[in-house]
């Protein structure tokens, strides 16, 4: 049986119906109950809900053997997991964004965000010297009580920035969900995730015909 850790939220809902137009036999509770190990005999599948950012860590650890995970997770957490497929769902981007009409500090400007290593990265490769302020939640109050002078985040549909008074100012990198293995697991079971593999690939496949 093998084991796939999956975020609960979004990602988790989509990944459930990719996997059912892949004709993996997945249960009702899946949408319905509370449980956080769920297993499908059915189809030798055993599933982790956890929270999206520490999928990547249960894979890398090797208590799952498989996992889906969001590229901004993957590229912040920096895991030893291998990326077997972009499985094309959750799509979004990371972007920096401020208030309107408003210029960086000239002396280390300040840039909130959950996502320090990606955003240290990014403004390094601008060739831009800035103070991150990692954060974990409400990301957006920081421009609005002089917390920072940009904030980094995921944006979907651009709504949040919107209410809250913000202006997106640079879009950095696109994000979508992967499906991710663990190094020692795909050696045991290549044949099995290679079929997974497959499976998902085909509906893939099909969605962008």
């Amino acid at each position: 049986m093998l084991t796939i850790a999956m975020p609960k939220g979004r990602i988790f809902e989509e990944a459930v119906g990719l996997m059912r137009e892949a004709d993996f036999q997945l249960p009702e509770e899946f949408n319905e109950g509370r449980k956080l190990i769920i297993e499908v005999p059915n189809e030798q599948l055993r599933f982790i809900l956890a929270k999206p950012t520490d999928v990547a860590t249960y894979v890398e650890h090797g208590v799952a053997d498989l996992g889906i995970a969001g590229k901004d997770v993957l590229l912040e957490e920096d895991r030893v997991v291998y990326e077997l497929v972009d499985l094309k769902i959750s799509e979004c981007y990371l972007a920096v964004a401020g208030l309107p009409n408003t210029e960086m500090s000239t002396v280390a400007p300040r840039i909130a965000t959950k996502y320090p290593r990606i955003a240290t990265n990014y403004f390094r490769e601008q060739g831009e010297q800035v103070e991150i302020i990692p954060l974990n939640g409400s990301i957006e109050l920081a421009p609005l009580i002089g917390l920072a002078d940009r904030i980094v985040d995921i944006v979907s549909t651009g709504r949040t920035l919107v209410e809250n008074g913000l202006v997106e100012y640079e879009k950095m990198i696109e994000v979508t969900s992967r499906l991710i293995v663990n190094p020692v697991s795909y050696r045991i079971h290549d044949e099995r995730i290679e079929e997974i593999v497959d499976r998902l690939s085909a509906v893939i496949e099909r969605k962008e015909m």
